[in-house]
């Protein structure tokens, strides 16, 4: 009978090792998660705020860079449009005799022509370009 009671004393104390085992495993897991989340989360955070400050900094030097030396066109000839490409010049515009039209994608650093830039380049290298007139009745 006594060895009995121990046998079970001895399962009982190893179901409730286990037990704490597994509460205690769970709860160090969780906290190794809340810290390698938190330095996941400040490393993205700090990576969206230099993409942004990147962004910004581009958007800044598409609208002076007609003011800059060496831009392709005169200011007052160059209209901006952002998208699909930065500017369309007029060249002779001022002197109200167009010359030529000239598009002006302005990149910064070693950054690329995207799909639709190249496309762009493409047709007009490709003399796929014209002129249509929209009347409104």
């Amino acid at each position: 009978m006594v060895n009995e009671i121990y046998y079970i004393l001895i399962i009982v104390a190893m179901f409730v090792m286990i037990i704490l085992a597994f509460i205690s495993g769970k709860s160090i897991g969780k906290r190794v998660m809340y810290e390698i989340m938190n330095n996941v989360i400040g490393e993205e955070r700090k990576d969206a705020i230099k993409r942004s400050r990147a962004v910004i900094g581009g958007q800044v030097n598409e609208q002076i860079s007609p003011y800059l030396p060496n831009f392709p066109a005169e200011p007052s000839e160059c209209s901006f449009l952002g998208k699909p490409v930065d500017f369309i010049a007029f060249r002779g515009l001022d002197e109200k005799y167009v010359s030529e039209i000239v598009f002006i994608e302005v990149k910064t650093g070693k950054s690329q022509l995207n799909k639709t830039e190249k496309s762009i380049k493409d047709a007009i290298k490709n003399k796929r370009v014209r002129f249509e007139e929209y009347r409104i009745d």
